[in-house]
């Protein structure tokens, strides 16, 4: 049976919980509908996060960022919901999602939304020689 969008994530065991890494995910391909106009939005989404206990499962990602293809959203609302199911399903250290949506008459349009949690700050960088 071919995959369906779904609004569930699913997720698995960190396999390194105890090293802050980032996982960097591009997702050229997402659309949603204009809430005032009906027409299509186009934008290119770049997920990074750290997890904690959990990763998110990249084919429910997938059929995740499918299940918005026929709603209606601002590109600010449709960012930050998407971060908050995101830490819902994960709870990880760190998420930023950036979404660059295409032109759009003549304007285009870059949303950033971040959560951190509460108990968690980054390393600080490392400036090689």
């Amino acid at each position: 049976m071919p995959s369906q969008p779904s609004k569930a994530l699913e997720t698995f065991a960190n396999p390194e919980p105890n090293r802050d890494y980032t996982i960097r995910i591009r997702i050229p391909e997402f659309t949603c509908l204009c809430p005032v106009t009906g027409q299509p939005d186009f934008a290119t989404l770049h997920l990074e996060y750290v997890p904690e206990s959990r990763c998110v499962e990249l084919k429910s990602l997938k059929q995740y960022v499918w299940s918005y293809r026929d709603e209606g959203a601002f590109h600010e609302a449709v960012t930050n919901r998407m971060v908050d199911d995101i830490v819902a399903a994960i709870a990880p250290r760190f998420v930023r999602l950036t979404s660059e949506f295409n032109v759009r008459g003549g304007i285009y349009t870059t949303v950033v939304a971040e959560h951190r949690a509460a108990d968690w700050a980054p390393p600080t960088p490392i400036t090689l020689p």
